[in-house]
């Protein structure tokens, strides 16, 4: 099941993105990459982060930005077109403090009661790690890095500079927690 929802991520995010945004296909399949090492950190729940990575830019498709938000474009295409499943439209709506953007954005409100956070603090950090950690090429980096680099591209006044600069102290203590959690286990 787990490679099948892996397969079928892949497939999805490669005919929206390959194509119409080359370097946010990359940057997907680093980040599909990072979250391929946490298998250990997740158990049973590896999978789905793998699907969750290579997914959470699909709503910057031109052809599925509809309302300029990517992570509640997004997920509104995996639900409404694919009908997946649940905690993956979830942690693609919610990925890396989304909500923080999206109250810069006024749409907190929507988000929040279409696609509600998961209550699973690691797979949630996980995603963020994965993200966080890898540039807009597909290469490791690290959340330092990566947030300055957003800044540095949008602009720190940007609605994304703002957003990005808001959320960097969770970040940084998510990729922490994961950090800390990949430490943790036994060799």
């Amino acid at each position: 099941m787990e490679e099948s929802m892996l397969a079928w991520a892949r497939q999805v995010a490669e005919k929206e993105l390959s194509a119409a945004l080359p370097r946010r296909w990359a940057h997907s399949q680093g980040v599909a990459t990072r979250a391929s090492g946490l298998g250990p950190v997740l158990a049973g729940d590896a999978g789905l982060l793998s699907g969750a990575a290579v997914l959470h830019d699909v709503g910057y498709a031109p052809r599925l930005a509809e309302t300029g938000f990517h992570p509640l474009d997004g997920a509104r295409f995996l639900r409404d077109e694919h009908g997946a499943d649940e905690r993956l439209v979830r942690l693609v709506a919610n990925h890396s403090f989304a909500l923080l953007e999206a109250e810069e954005r006024g749409l907190r409100a929507v988000l929040e009661s279409e696609f509600p956070l998961l209550e699973e603090p690691l797979l949630v950090d996980a995603l963020v790690y994965c993200d966080m950690t890898t540039t807009p090429d597909g290469e490791q980096t690290t959340a330092e890095e990566r947030v300055a680099e957003i800044v540095g591209r949008y602009g720190a006044d940007s609605l994304v500079g703002r957003f990005i600069r808001r959320a960097s102290p969770e970040i940084f203590a998510a990729v922490a927690q994961v950090e800390a959690a990949l430490v943790a286990q036994p060799r």
